[in-house]
């Protein structure tokens, strides 16, 4: 039990930027217990008008412009302290990890597919 975070693309076309549907997707990048990072999209679902009290299963697009952030974040060790039941703890190891997923993400943006986040905890 605990915090299981995603990255998945899709071809499809979604209807939002949160808490949208995606029938087909592949998994991107996953992480275990990375409470910052998801922390930081919560912030970002949060103000791309996201409304579910837990953040917990639902869907947030990123764009380019949202990775520009989160890596320049990430860089400045400024993603924000997030603590919750089983979330465990961010450690320095995975700053690697989650730039190689920017890179990634981006070159699925550049494919013309979407790039979403979502966990399950």
């Amino acid at each position: 039990m605990g915090l299981d975070m995603y990255a998945f693309t899709t071809a499809e076309a979604v209807e939002a930027e949160v808490d949208f549907t995606a029938e087909t997707a592949a998994e991107l990048a996953y992480w275990r217990k990375h409470p910052n990072l998801h922390g930081w999209m919560e912030q970002l679902y949060r103000e791309k008008g996201g409304q579910d009290d837990t953040f917990n299963c639902v869907n947030v697009a990123l764009t380019v412009d949202d990775l520009d952030r989160l890596e320049a974040d990430i860089e400045a060790n400024a993603l924000p302290h997030t603590e919750g039941f089983f979330f465990g703890t961010t450690r320095p190891d995975e700053i690697e990890l989650d730039l190689d997923f920017i890179a990634k993400a981006r070159a699925a943006i550049a494919e013309g597919k979407t790039v979403f986040y979502t966990s399950w905890w």
